[in-house]
């Protein structure tokens, strides 16, 4: 996303605790700072991306954190892009409205490359307001946007498409594992299956990868595995029953106990085959 936003003329600086991380991206010629007061000093929109609602946390309310230096960009305009539980989001834009600051909430549906292309799915949370002041920026990094309602809202539908997709993707690998090891050739059982009544967006974008035996992340295993047990969490403070995707974050929790945490979801495909092997091939090694 930073990337994106320079190659479209955006003056941007990015800031993480990870030296590596900030290496990476000053190599393709993004600014980069190991000082938030620097990071935020004038900024007019802030981008906020990360792995989960505890570390949002810590990033925000954190000595170091940007609502501590907040002062440095007055009405900056907050885009919390991350895959957390609402009740953190909702806190966060109150500690933000104290501080002067804008919150929206826009978690995003696609990859790395969806990011880069600008083509990512944009889910919006806030006032109406609020998200004209930002389209400059969403209208880059998003190829498509959904207003979902006020603040919080655009983090349970986050969630919701999530469980979908972590569950699906489970289904669609177990059944493929048993259509290979009945002995269909896969690219064949691939090539009939992406036309059928059971494909669906992720089959198609990730199972060629699969095939190949490439499980480079997209989406990491054990951020699968968070967002569904998000999602479920939230179910059980609702008092919703949410019995199959309990068993689709436990089925995440195994693969990753397997040695697939940081595999793309797909390799669950791997996992599956791999169980039906004769002497079960399964070492722990993904």
């Amino acid at each position: 996303m930073a990337l994106a936003l320079k190659t479209a003329g955006f003056a941007v600086t990015g800031y993480d605790v990870s030296a590596q991380s900030r290496a990476k991206i000053e190599a393709q010629g993004v600014p980069t700072t190991d000082d938030m007061a620097q990071a935020l000093t004038g900024a007019q929109v802030i981008v906020s991306s990360l792995p989960n609602s505890e570390i949002v946390r810590t990033a925000f309310y954190g000595e170091n954190g940007v609502l501590a230096h907040a002062g440095g960009c007055p009405g900056a305009v907050l885009l919390e892009m991350s895959s957390i539980d609402p009740e953190t989001m909702t806190d966060l834009a109150l500690a933000c409205r104290d501080k002067g600051l804008v919150p929206l909430d826009v978690p995003v549906s696609g990859g790395p490359a969806e990011a880069l292309a600008g083509t990512l799915v944009l889910l919006v949370g806030g006032a109406e307001a609020d998200i004209a002041r930002a389209a400059p920026v969403l209208d880059v990094l998003g190829g498509s946007r959904h207003f979902t309602g006020d603040v919080g809202t655009a983090k349970v539908v986050k969630l919701v498409n999530n469980v979908m997709t972590m569950g699906n993707v489970l289904v669609a690998a177990e059944a493929f594992a048993m259509g290979t090891r009945a002995g269909v050739d896969p690219d064949r059982l691939y090539d009939v299956l992406s036309q059928s009544g059971g494909r669906s967006h992720h089959f198609t974008k990730r199972f060629p990868k699969a095939l190949r035996q490439d499980f480079d992340p997209g989406f990491k295993m054990f951020l699968g595995e968070k967002d569904v047990a998000l999602a479920v969490d939230v179910a059980r403070s609702l008092g919703q029953p949410m019995p199959v995707a309990s068993l689709v974050r436990e089925m995440y929790q195994m693969a990753m106990a397997l040695g697939y945490r940081d595999k793309d979801i797909v390799a669950l495909l791997d996992m599956f085959q791999r169980m039906g092997e004769p002497q079960n091939a399964l070492s722990g090694e993904g």
